[in-house]
């Protein structure tokens, strides 16, 4: 089953007329355009409805022409899905636990993607539809705009999955946050993002876990590491590594002075288990200590914090969210081995890009994005230039818009081309 989406000409099919007298003005403003506040280099909105008022007295609506960007194919997941049905059957499946989870895994991923195609087959007849009963004069109007708003939602969500095809892209997330120099105003910073990133992790319906949080010495954090479970976790929260910097009146100065705080997010792909990262037990010290923070019975007075020290590359990770010594260690030892790999990657590009002659310079500026909440409030993203004026929402996780317009960017090779930071 192949399901193309219908895009009308300007002035061509898909063009509607009917009376003003039967029918409300099409939503927007007097043009008919449909505005967002959100501004930067992603595309317009993918839905216009443009509103003419002619000599005859009638009101023609029409969408806007756009490139429809893909064909979602299910016949091939569809039988792949049958396929996977009939290994799910066998007896023997559950012999192997690890890989008939993968199996599960991949059949539902495969089940999304056929699900989407059909939802958006019925979408499309239904949008069929009401066009037809707009051109018979029926009062459909808001029925249709609200109909293309949620294709327009459907079709982002499948192109934001089309643009994840990294190696990695589908893997869980683990993320590690540390605040920059400037003492508690950093580190309160850097406590803000942490929120704001769990507050992402809540609107995805994503699972999270601390692993290790090392609490600042007035406020926020100096260190903090979590992992986040979903699809695509790590190729969307990808898009969040970097330096954030805030521009803010200190809420830590009595004199109401503004400040400027920076803090780095770095994102790795947790592997899976049957990804080989070798870790010589001569190449780690292990330290134990008591876990720090506000805690229950004995959280404190018990040697189950782990600290696992790797020699040669001085990656240091820590985990202590577990009673248990054994269970913290074998968390901390997943985390090192997804920041080795990470390294490795790294060592690789930079071998690529050596040989490509390309240099990157690292100074004072070299920020991905800003959040300005003194004189002005503006979160602006300085890879993509897009920019949203609503600070508090932006901090309450609504981060989707900054993750896609870095996804298309990235895939059309734009990325960083607007500038560097420039406010």
């Amino acid at each position: 089953m192949v399901v193309h989406q219908a895009c009308g000409d300007a002035a061509g099919p898909g063009t509607v007329t009917y009376p003003v007298s039967a029918s409300p003005a099409p939503p927007g403003d007097g043009h008919g355009a449909r505005h967002r506040s959100v501004t930067g280099t992603q595309e317009a909105p993918q839905w216009h409805s443009n509103s003419t008022i002619s000599s005859a007295d009638t009101t023609t609506w029409r969408s806007a022409p756009r490139n429809c960007g893909g064909i979602f194919e299910a016949g091939a997941p569809h039988d792949e899905v049958g396929k996977l049905e009939s290994l799910i059957s066998q007896p023997d499946f559950w012999k192997d636990q690890a890989e008939a989870q993968r199996v599960l895994q991949r059949r539902r991923r495969l089940q999304d993607d056929v699900d989407l195609a059909e939802s958006l087959a019925k979408q499309e007849a239904d949008l069929a539809v009401l066009v037809e009963w707009a051109g018979a004069g029926e009062d459909v109007g808001a029925d249709l705009q609200s109909g293309l708003d949620r294709l327009e939602e459907q079709v982002e969500a499948a192109e934001t999955k089309r643009l994840l095809g990294g190696e990695h892209d589908r893997a869980n997330a683990v993320v590690t946050i540390h605040p920059g120099a400037g003492g508690t105003e950093s580190q309160d910073w850097a406590d803000m993002l942490l929120r704001m990133y769990l507050k992402w992790t809540e609107r995805r319906g994503f699972k999270r876990e601390i692993l290790d949080y090392q609490p600042g010495d007035e406020a926020g954090l100096k260190s903090a590491t979590l992992t986040v479970t979903g699809d695509y976790a790590y190729g969307m929260l990808l898009a969040e590594a970097g330096v954030h910097r805030l521009v803010r009146i200190s809420p830590f100065d009595q004199a109401a002075r503004r400040h400027t705080s920076f803090a780095s997010v770095y994102v790795y792909p947790e592997l899976e288990d049957d990804v080989e990262i070798e870790v010589d037990e001569k190449d780690i010290r292990v330290d134990t200590f008591c876990a720090s923070g506000p805690g229950g019975q004995g959280v404190n007075t018990t040697y189950s914090a782990v600290r696992i020290t790797h020699l040669p590359t001085n990656i240091v990770v820590s985990c202590q969210n577990e009673r248990s010594q054994i269970r913290n260690r074998d968390a901390a030892m997943k985390v090192l081995k997804s920041r080795l790999y990470d390294l490795k990657i790294r060592e690789q590009q930079a071998k690529i890009e050596k040989l490509g002659g390309e240099k990157k310079d690292i100074a004072f500026g070299s920020q991905i994005r800003s959040y300005v909440l003194h004189p002005y409030q503006l979160v602006k993203d300085h890879r993509t230039k897009t920019q949203v004026g609503d600070v508090t929402r932006v901090l309450d996780g609504d981060i989707d818009v900054f993750i896609q317009a870095y996804l298309k960017a990235k895939a059309n090779g734009t990325l960083g081309q607007g500038g560097g930071a420039d406010d």
